[in-house]
């Protein structure tokens, strides 16, 4: 370790540890990257992502209630219909005389329980791919819930409730155009059926599995958006962030903290996951557009070019823009252009500064390139010396 980054890592803890944070000299300090030695970025993005307040004083005591109030939403959401009162000694006719199967009411637990289960199946479909090509999301986590775990409590795993149901995959249909259409570096979708995976044994649960059960509850809270496949690709880096924080203190509570910064950071992205909202100034239709009129402002040159091959905005940048780049890189790379989104007061304005500063950087070859050439360099990006483009970012920033 340099002696310069050592000095930066001192910086950093100075930073945190003063009792009421410097939320803008923080910031500044984030911007250049985040050490993760002792746990500083996933402290770092729990602040930057509004999660822990500034104040360090209410940290215990804000803690210990969004701890509690997830641990609620578990035991609220993933429930089974109908095995407390088995549990009780009730009989089958006393479980269906109030409630069963075929109950078409509204009220009915049983259609919620079915209803979820197509939203459920998508989720399964999709944590079970995430960044295959690493083995930590396969490898079961030191602090499995225990909650759902316990075989005297009434809850099962999503898990074993996605083996059991009946319900096909392909009656879901939550995806939206250009999301994973093409594979991207490191991230071959589909890689193995999902039957393929290695069993756990009882008592654990991988790494994809907290996941899931993240994005479950995020669905059950938020019935306007749901999920949409997608938000796993958004998750993934918060969690494998958390999930790998040198701090046993701050890793065993992952998952719930996970689940707060995801929603955070959603209540700032959501719009672009909402179909009716395409259009609308919040939608994702105009932050496509917003990188080509920032191209054109920026590189009036290679925004003819890209005009006049009809290479529309929507062809690539709505992957890049939903995903926060999330399926271009590969993880550390994904993780170290998110700490300066994350550290950036307007972090998607930002975002499209970083689109514009990708495509300036390969101005020469898309001035050369044909259609077919093109759409392949925009699909399958060639850069990966993701400073390059976070300093031409910066550039571009500075240069408006």
């Amino acid at each position: 370790m340099s002696s310069s980054y050592r000095s930066r890592i001192q910086e950093f803890k100075v930073a945190l540890s003063e009792e009421k944070l410097d939320l803008n000299a923080l910031r500044e300090l984030c911007f250049s990257g985040i050490p993760f030695e002792g746990g500083i970025r996933a402290l770092c993005w729990k602040v930057l992502l509004n999660y822990l307040p500034l104040d360090q004083t209410m940290w215990d005591s804000f803690l210990k209630k969004q701890r509690e109030g997830y641990s609620q939403f578990l035991k609220e959401m993933i429930i089974q219909p109908g095995i407390a009162k088995a549990n009780l000694g009730l009989s089958r006719e006393d479980v269906t005389m109030e409630d069963h199967p075929l109950n078409p009411s509204p009220e009915s637990k049983w259609n919620n329980y079915f209803r979820d289960n197509e939203v459920l199946l998508q989720i399964d479909k999709d944590v079970r791919r995430l960044y295959p090509d690493m083995a930590f999301f396969q490898w079961p986590t030191d602090y499995p819930c225990q909650l759902i775990l316990d075989p005297q409590n009434d809850y099962e795993t999503l898990r074993c409730r996605v083996e059991q149901t009946t319900l096909k995959a392909q009656t879901v249909d939550r995806n939206r155009s250009g999301v994973t259409n093409v594979s991207s570096p490191g991230k071959a979708l589909n890689l193995y059926p999902s039957n393929e995976y290695e069993v756990l044994p009882n008592g654990c649960e991988a790494h994809w599995e907290v996941v899931e059960r993240i994005l479950f509850i995020y669905a059950k809270l938020n019935p306007g958006i749901a999920y949409v496949q997608g938000m796993n690709e958004v998750v993934g880096p918060l969690y494998y962030t958390f999930a790998t924080d040198p701090n046993d203190k701050w890793r065993e509570h992952a998952e719930a903290d996970t689940f707060f910064c995801f929603t955070n950071l959603m209540s700032e992205n959501r719009d672009m996951f909402i179909k009716s909202l395409d259009d609308s100034q919040c939608g994702i239709t105009y932050k496509m557009e917003s990188v080509y009129s920032m191209l054109k402002e920026k590189d009036m040159e290679l925004y003819i070019k890209l005009q006049e091959q009809n290479i529309k905005p929507q062809y690539f940048t709505f992957r890049w823009l939903t995903l926060l780049l999330s399926q271009e890189f590969l993880l550390p790379d994904v993780i170290r252009i998110w700490d300066t989104l994350f550290s950036d007061q307007d972090r998607f304005n930002f975002l499209i500064l970083v689109c514009c500063a990708m495509l300036v950087l390969i101005r020469d070859q898309l001035l050369a390139g044909d259609f077919t050439i093109n759409m392949r360099l925009l699909q399958d990006y060639p850069i990966s010396d993701v400073h390059t483009i976070l300093a031409k970012a910066k550039e571009l920033q500075d240069g408006s």
